[in-house]
C-alpha cells in the first residue's frame, strides 16, 4: 500500500497509519460559518488490520497555516473519538480564517503525521455587525409588482494592492452576483428557502480575484422566488413579503493591512432587464434584446438607471448559510427526439430529473423559441401536462440575433424528461439534439452510499430512488419538483430519512431545515405539515413527528449530539402538544389527521387508507415518546428521563387495552397497523408472533401485494424480517406487478411515483390532480436495500457507525445471487457485499479503521460441520472471535478488508 505523507509529500509504503481526510461541521473547507464553536472530524488509513485510534491533537491557528501561532492545541488526547470534536478554545472572531491540522497515534502506540491543514472562515458572529442596509428600487420608478427581475449596481475605486475581498450578500427573493461583468459563484437559488419571517440564510464569496486597483463595480439581479413568488395550489402569492429587497457587503483588506468596505446603500442604482418573468412554478421569460451589456462592469454608464430607496420590510434574522448550496451537478445531453401524433417537437432527456435546459441557437432578433417541460408521454405519445396542475413549466426566449446565444434559466427548475419544442428555426427540418442539455440541479450534497445487486430490477429501483432524492432535495425536501406544490412536507421526509441519510450526506441539509421546523412551530407545539410553513395546512400525526425522528435519525447516523441538544426543546413540544389533544394523556384519538396517506386500502373517493387514524396518531404518539424519552437519556437530563419512560409506558398500554384483543389479535385487520405494532415495539412476546403471523398472511391473502400507504410502507419488509418471514419480504420487494415498487420499474419509471399505479396497466393515468412521477416517499424501501439485503447497519446502541453490524438476509430461493453496498461513514467507506456460489457464500467486507464490527453469516450446516471453517479463519490478523449462533456464524473483527468463503 503506498500513500504520500501529509506533510512532505514523499511516497511511503510501509507501516502506514495516518489522517486520511479531516472536515469541519462535515465539510473540509467551510467558508462563512456563524458557528461559534465549529467541530472537528476526521478519517483514518492503516496497512494493518484490527487498528483503533488511541489518541488525537488538534491544532487551529489565526490566519496561519503554518501553525507557528496557535490559537488552540489540545495536546494529546487519550480517546477513541474521532466526530465531531468541538472547538474549545478562545473565542472566535468574526470574518476570520482559522486553519486547524489533526494527529492521531495508534493502539500500538504509533504517531502519524500531521495532516494537510484545512479551514474554515467565519462570517458575522453576532447579527449587530451588519452595516448595510437592505435596497429595493423605488416604487416610482420600478413598480414592485412587477414580474421582470430588477438589476442593481454600484461602482466602486480600489487604491491598493488587495490582499482579500469578502461579499456577505442576501435578498428578499433570489439573487445572483456579479463583480466586474463575471457571475461570482455557481451556487443557484440564493438565498434558499427558509422559515423568512425568522430566519434568512446569507452567503459569503471570496472575490478576491474578481477585483482589481482602480475602479470595480458589483450587480444583483434580484427575483420573486419562494419569498415573494407564487407557492401552493391555491395560486396565492407574497406570503412572506411584498416587496423583492437585498442586501450586501464587500469587505476589502489590503495588503498593508487597512480595509474598505461597499454596502448596499441609496447610492445604488437599479433598473430591469433581460429577465421580464421569473416563477418558481411556471418558469423564466427571456428577452435577450434588453440585455444591458456590460451592466455590472466598471465602465457601464448608468445615469439613465433609478434610484434606490432602503426598506425595512425584511424581518428575519440573518444567519449564515448552512445547508449545501444547490448547483449543477451533472449534465446530460438531449437522448432522442419525437414528433407526436399531434405534431409536436418533444425531446427525450432519456431520463427525469429536476433542472433547467441550457439552450443553444443561432437564429434572427425577435426569434421567441419556447421550451415546455413534462414527465411523461400519454398512451398516445402525446406530450402531457395535466398532472402539472396550474404550474407552467415554461421558459421563452426571445433571441437578440446578433450571432450564437445560449441561454438557461435563472430563478427556476423544472420536473421533467420530456421537454416540447416551439419556435426554434429549423425544426421541420432537422432538431439538433446537440443544442438542449439538462444541467441537473439539487442542493450539493455528497453522495456517500450505494447498492448494487444480481438483479436488475432492483438495481433500476435503486436508480429511480437516487434520482427521486436529488430531483426532491432542492434547498428543502420538497415532495415533488414539477406542479404547484414543491413543498416541504414533513411526512414524506420523515418516512425518507434513513434512506436518505445513507444516499447522501445529509447533516447539513437537514440541520438547516430542522431549524426551520423549531422556528415554525407553534407556541402550543404543534409541528406545520409542510416546513417552512406557508400556513392553512393542517397538523397531523405522523407528519409532525419529523420533529423527533429525524433528529435522531441525524443523531443515529453521525452520533451529532449536537442536534439533539438544539432541538430537543422543539421534539418535547411536539410531544406535549399531543399530550394536550387526546381525551386523555395516552391516546391521541381527536382532531385532523392524514392517515395511511394513499393507501391502496382507502374506501372510495378517499386518500387516506383504511387504518384507523386514532391508531396512527397514537403509534407514533409512543413512537416520539420513545425518541424524546432516548434522547433526555443521551444528554443526561434524567428526570426528563423518567418522565417519558412512564409517558411511553402508559401510551403502549392504552394502546394494546385500545387496538389489541385479549387474544393477541389487532383490531384494525390492516397491513400498516401490524408494521406499524411490529414497528415500533407496541407489542411483544406472543402477541408480537401472532401479529406478525397475521401481517404475514395479510400479504399473502394479496398474493405477496401491498395495500399500504406513505405511513405503513417503509415499514413492511423491516417488519416482516425482524419477526423470521424475510421470504416473504423478499417476494414483496421483487413483486413486478400492480402494487408494488417494481411495477413502476416495468413501466419504464425512472424516479419513484406517487401512486402506486400513476399509470396503469393500459396505459391510461391515475388521476389528473395528484399524480407525481417523482415523489421520493415510497422510495424508503433504499433503507432495506441496504440494511437487510446488502446487509450494511450499525449496532443500534452505539451511533455513528462506530460498531457496524453486518448480518445480510442472504434467501437462497429468492432470485438474488449477490448484493453489495458501501457507505462513506464519518468513519470512512464501510462495504458489505455477498455472493453465492456453488454451495457457499463469499462475504467480502471493509470495516475502517477506528471502528470494529460484528458480521453475521448463514449457514445451515450444524456446528460439526463447520468446526474446520471456523478453525481456518480464526486466526486471521484483526479476527477477534468466532463463535456459532442459532442461523450461522458470529465474527467480531477490527478494521480491515476480508473475505470468508462459508458453506451454505
Amino acid at each position: 500500500m503506498a500513500f504520500k505523507n501529509g506533510e512532505t509529500g514523499v511516497e511511503m509504503s510501509m507501516k502506514v497509519w495516518c489522517v486520511k481526510e479531516t472536515s469541519v461541521e462535515y465539510r473540509q473547507k467551510l467558508l462563512g460559518t456563524d458557528i461559534r464553536k465549529p467541530r472537528f472530524s476526521w478519517k483514518t488509513l492503516s496497512d494493518r488490520r484490527g487498528v483503533l485510534q488511541s489518541a488525537y491533537q488538534i491544532q487551529v491557528a489565526e490566519e496561519d497555516d503554518s501553525f507557528t501561532n496557535k490559537l488552540w492545541d489540545t495536546r494529546k488526547i487519550d480517546s477513541e473519538e474521532a466526530i465531531l470534536i468541538p472547538y474549545e478554545g478562545p473565542e472566535l472572531m468574526s470574518r476570520t480564517r482559522y486553519y486547524y491540522r489533526v494527529k492521531v497515534w495508534d493502539d500500538q502506540g504509533n504517531e502519524s503525521l500531521w495532516s494537510d491543514p484545512d479551514f474554515f472562515e467565519t462570517a458575522f458572529l453576532c447579527g449587530e455587525e451588519w452595516r448595510s442596509s437592505w435596497i429595493t428600487p423605488h416604487p416610482a420608478m420600478i413598480n414592485p409588482a412587477e414580474e421582470s427581475a430588477f438589476l442593481l449596481r454600484k461602482s466602486f475605486v480600489l487604491k491598493k494592492d488587495i490582499a482579500a475581498a469578502r461579499v456577505y450578500c442576501t435578498s428578499a427573493g433570489l439573487y445572483e452576483l456579479y463583480m466586474n461583468e463575471k457571475r461570482v459563484g455557481k451556487d443557484l437559488l440564493t438565498p434558499g428557502w427558509s422559515s423568512y419571517q425568522h430566519r434568512l440564510q446569507y452567503q459569503t464569496y471570496d472575490v478576491t480575484q474578481e477585483l482589481r486597483d482602480g475602479i470595480n463595480a458589483v450587480g444583483l439581479i434580484v427575483a420573486d422566488g419562494w419569498y415573494k413568488g407564487e407557492l401552493g395550489w391555491e395560486g396565492h402569492k407574497g406570503h412572506y413579503g411584498s416587496t423583492r429587497a437585498a442586501r450586501l457587503e464587500l469587505y476589502v483588506k489590503y495588503q498593508d493591512g487597512s480595509e474598505d468596505l461597499i454596502v448596499t446603500d441609496p447610492t445604488w442604482r437599479s433598473s430591469t432587464g433581460p429577465i421580464q418573468y421569473a416563477e418558481i412554478y411556471h418558469g423564466e421569460r427571456y428577452d435577450a434584446r434588453l440585455e444591458k451589456e456590460g451592466w455590472s462592469g466598471s465602465n457601464y454608464n448608468d445615469a439613465a438607471w433609478y434610484e434606490v430607496i432602503v426598506t425595512d420590510q425584511v424581518p428575519a434574522n440573518l444567519v449564515a448559510q448552512e445547508n449545501e448550496p444547490v448547483r449543477i451537478t451533472e449534465s446530460r445531453p438531449a437522448v432522442s427526439y419525437v414528433v407526436t401524433p399531434e405534431g409536436d417537437y418533444v425531446l427525450d432527456m432519456g431520463q427525469n430529473m429536476v433542472g433547467r435546459m441550457r439552450l443553444a441557437v443561432e437564429a434572427e432578433e425577435g426569434t421567441r423559441i419556447r421550451l415546455s417541460h413534462a414527465e411523461v408521454l400519454d398512451k398516445e405519445g402525446n406530450f402531457y401536462t395535466d398532472n402539472l396542475r396550474g404550474a407552467k413549466q415554461q421558459v421563452e426566449y426571445i433571441t437578440k440575433g446578433n450571432g450564437p446565444e445560449s441561454y438557461a434559466s435563472h430563478f427556476t427548475f423544472q420536473g421533467f424528461r420530456y421537454v416540447k419544442i416551439e419556435g426554434y428555426p429549423g425544426l421541420e427540418k432537422h432538431v439538433p439534439l446537440e443544442s438542449f442539455t439538462c444541467e441537473v440541479m439539487h442542493s450539493d450534497m455528497p453522495s456517500t452510499g450505494h447498492f448494487h445487486c444480481s438483479h436488475p430490477l432492483l438495481n433500476q429501483l435503486q436508480s429511480n430512488i437516487l434520482w427521486g432524492q436529488r430531483g426532491n432535495f432542492v434547498d428543502v425536501p420538497t415532495d415533488c419538483p414539477q406542479r404547484d406544490e414543491r413543498l416541504g412536507w414533513t411526512g414524506d421526509a420523515q418516512v425518507f430519512i434513513n434512506t436518505a441519510l445513507f444516499n447522501y450526506q445529509g447533516a447539513p441539509f437537514f440541520t438547516k431545515w430542522l431549524r426551520d421546523l423549531k422556528a415554525d412551530q407553534g407556541e402550543d407545539g404543534s409541528v406545520p405539515s409542510v416546513i417552512p410553513s406557508i400556513g392553512n395546512i393542517p397538523i397531523s400525526s405522523a407528519w409532525g413527528d419529523a420533529a423527533t425522528i429525524i433528529p435522531w435519525a441525524i443523531y443515529q447516523q453521525y452520533g451529532d449530539k449536537r442536534i439533539l441538544e438544539e432541538q430537543y426543546e422543539s421534539m418535547k413540544a411536539w410531544v406535549e402538544y399531543i399530550r394536550d389533544q387526546g381525551d386523555e394523556p395516552y391516546l391521541w384519538n381527536t382532531g385532523f389527521h392524514f392517515g395511511d396517506w394513499l393507501g391502496l386500502d382507502a374506501h372510495e373517493n378517499s386518500y387516506d387508507g383504511a387504518t384507523p387514524k386514532d391508531l396512527i396518531a397514537t403509534a407514533y404518539y409512543a413512537h416520539s415518546t420513545r425518541i424524546v424519552r432516548d434522547t433526555a437519556a443521551v444528554l443526561n437530563y434524567r428526570e426528563d428521563y423518567d418522565k417519558y419512560t412512564e409517558l411511553h409506558r402508559g401510551i403502549v398500554n392504552i394502546f394494546q387495552e385500545e387496538y389489541v384483543t385479549p387474544r393477541g389479535k389487532l383490531t384494525a385487520d390492516t397491513q400498516t397497523a401490524h408494521a406499524l405494532a411490529i414497528a415500533f415495539e407496541l407489542v411483544e412476546g406472543k402477541t408480537k408472533a401472532r401479529i406478525a403471523q397475521r401481517l404475514n398472511q395479510l400479504i399473502q391473502e394479496k398474493d405477496d401485494h401491498l395495500t399500504t400507504g406513505f405511513v405503513g410502507t417503509p415499514h413492511l419488509c423491516f417488519a416482516l424480517s425482524a419477526e423470521g418471514y424475510t421470504d416473504t419480504a423478499y417476494r414483496l420487494l421483487m413483486q413486478t406487478s400492480y402494487p408494488s415498487w417494481l411495477y413502476p420499474v416495468i413501466k419504464g419509471a425512472t424516479t419513484i411515483w406517487e401512486h402506486w399505479d400513476g399509470i396503469k396497466e393500459d396505459g391510461s393515468f391515475w388521476s389528473r390532480d395528484m399524480n407525481s412521477f417523482n415523489h421520493y416517499a415510497y422510495g424508503a424501501i433504499g433503507d432495506y436495500l441496504y440494511r437487510v439485503v446488502a446487509g450494511l447497519d450499525r449496532d443500534p446502541h452505539i451511533p455513528g457507525y462506530k460498531k457496524l453490524v453486518i448480518q445480510p438476509a442472504i434467501q437462497e430461493n429468492s432470485g438474488i445471487t449477490n448484493a453489495e453496498a458501501s457507505y462513506e461513514s464519518e468513519y470512512g467507506l464501510i462495504r458489505s457485499a455477498w455472493r453465492i456460489e456453488d454451495e457457499y457464500i463469499i462475504i467480502e467486507v471493509s470495516i475502517p479503521s477506528n471502528t470494529t464490527a460484528l458480521i453475521r453469516v448463514p449457514s445451515s450446516l450444524p456446528q460439526a460441520e463447520l468446526q474446520e471453517w471456523v478453525e481456518s479463519y480464526q486466526k486471521e490478523e484483526g479476527m477477534m472471535s468466532v463463535n456459532w449462533a442459532a442461523q450461522g456464524i458470529e465474527i467480531q473483527t477490527g478494521s480491515g478488508d476480508y473475505q470468508w468463503k462459508v458453506p451454505l
